[in-house]
Formats: C-alpha cells, sequence, structure tokens
C-alpha cells in the first residue's frame, strides 16, 4: 500500500505561483511512475503531469507546458509541482497518483491504470 498526502494549494491571483507537495509514505517511490491529475468544478479528472523513473522523462499537459515543472526528490519520498503563470482556468483540485505498473511503458495519461491517490489540494486562480 501507498499513502499519498498532497499539501500546497490555495488562492493566487492569475500570474502567481504555487507549489504542490506529495508526500508518499508505505513504499519507496523511486522506482514507481507518478503523475499529477487535476478535476475542476463540474468537469472529469484530467492529466497535468507525470515522471518516469526509468529515463527521468517529465511529460505535460499542454495546457501546463511552459508554466508547470513536476520533480520528484527520492530521498524524501516527495513529488513536486511547481505552478508558474498561475491562470483562472488552472483552478482545481490537484490530486497525485502513483502507477505501479508502467515502468517499461512509460506515463499514462488516463487516470484509470493509477492504482493510489491522494485526497487532493485545492488550488484557486483568481482574476
Amino acid at each position: 500500500q501507498v499513502q499519498l498526502v498532497e499539501s500546497g494549494g490555495g488562492l493566487v491571483q492569475a500570474g502567481g505561483s504555487l507549489r504542490l507537495s506529495c508526500a508518499a509514505s508505505g513504499r519507496d517511490i523511486s522506482s514507481k511512475i507518478m503523475a499529477w491529475f487535476r478535476q475542476a468544478p463540474g468537469k472529469e479528472r484530467t492529466f497535468v503531469a507525470g515522471i518516469w523513473p526509468k529515463t527521468g522523462s517529465e511529460y505535460y499537459a499542454d495546457s501546463v507546458k511552459g508554466r508547470f515543472t513536476i520533480s520528484k526528490n527520492n530521498a524524501e519520498n516527495t513529488m513536486y509541482l511547481q505552478m508558474n503563470g498561475l491562470k483562472p482556468e488552472d483552478t482545481a483540485l490537484y490530486y497525485c497518483a502513483v502507477d505501479e505498473n508502467s515502468y517499461f511503458s512509460g506515463v499514462q495519461y488516463t487516470d484509470r491504470v493509477y492504482e493510489y491517490w491522494g485526497q487532493g489540494t485545492q488550488a484557486t486562480v483568481s482574476s
């Protein structure tokens, strides 16, 4: 079992920044694919960013490329999402997730394959 706890959300003005954290416990996450998803009110949960430990590659949704950066600190068993240049449309509940089965195939953009999820942290961007 993996337990995930997100933090770092809040209310910021457009153009501002937030840094989300996802603290993992229960298992070593260094070899696991991890990702961030988000869900806005009335909308489906969508992929934001993911990191593939096999290659160290990072993957981003087109809507956040150039503004968001995903990273992992394996020593701290923690994943981060640095969000810069925030826009009102980035307002959502942000979740971190772990996929234990796709190590050799890469980051998956569908939430169906991720086995473990945090409770989410709310990011609200005012205009």
